[in-house]
């Protein structure tokens, strides 16, 4: 009985920090009438490591870890998609990583161009992006074991992720959310990203049932 509260408790807090770290645009159904395709980018990572690594190397490092969330946002939002879940579609990442390059944009300098160039060059409608902040790669993996002194020392807190929706034509903030990345959020980058996501799905933007009940 008490193992079942316990589970209980933990949902709820889990369901109340998600929604506590969520922004909506309060125009987002206006701003979004006629997205149809959304690109998803490498993500900004910045790493705070505790094993001495050299600039390059930390470089080439936080890169990785970008484009490893990059990546999990794709098969989780590719998985939902089949169970037609979303009101829109998104580019293949491929697709999108080529039409950078193709435009001189790399992981160097994506942060400088606007949203608004960015989905003129992608023919998107919007783009997801965001930032990671680590002490650990997690594309790796994280440690598995569990120690509840961890909680209490930090030692189980590897940082934080935020998400973010932008509109193509206004360069508006439409949706974010941001999550701390822990032992509890998933051992690695394509768990923490379904564990965060199904976390916020029900307010998640593009959701087919959330946009019925908005209309109900």
């Amino acid at each position: 009985m008490k193992k079942i509260v316990s589970i209980i408790v933990f949902l709820a807090v889990t369901m109340a920090s998600a929604q506590k770290n969520i922004y909506e645009n309060r125009k987002f159904d206006e701003l979004t009438e006629e997205h149809e395709v959304l690109a998803i980018m490498p993500f900004i990572a910045y790493l705070e490591l505790k094993e001495v690594v050299d600039r390059d190397e930390l470089k080439v490092l936080a890169e990785r870890e970008g484009y490893a969330v990059q990546n999990a946002l794709e098969t989780y939002f590719s998985k939902r998609k089949q169970r037609k879940k979303f009101n829109v579609d998104f580019q293949n990442i491929n697709n999108t990583n080529a039409l950078l390059a193709q435009n001189g944009i790399d992981y160097d300098n994506i942060d400088i161009h606007t949203t608004q160039e960015l989905c003129k060059i992608l023919d998107v409608d919007g783009i997801i992006s965001g930032n990671l902040n680590l002490n650990i790669l997690l594309s790796e993996g994280v440690p598995t074991d569990f120690n509840l002194l961890d909680y209490f020392s930090g030692d189980a807190n590897y940082g934080r992720i935020g998400v973010k929706i932008s509109d193509g034509e206004s360069g508006k903030l439409l949706w974010k959310y941001e999550n701390e990345i822990s032992k509890k959020t998933g051992k690695n980058t394509t768990e923490l990203i379904d564990k965060m996501m199904k976390a916020a799905s029900r307010k998640f933007p593009y959701d087919k049932e959330k946009k019925r009940k908005n209309k109900d």
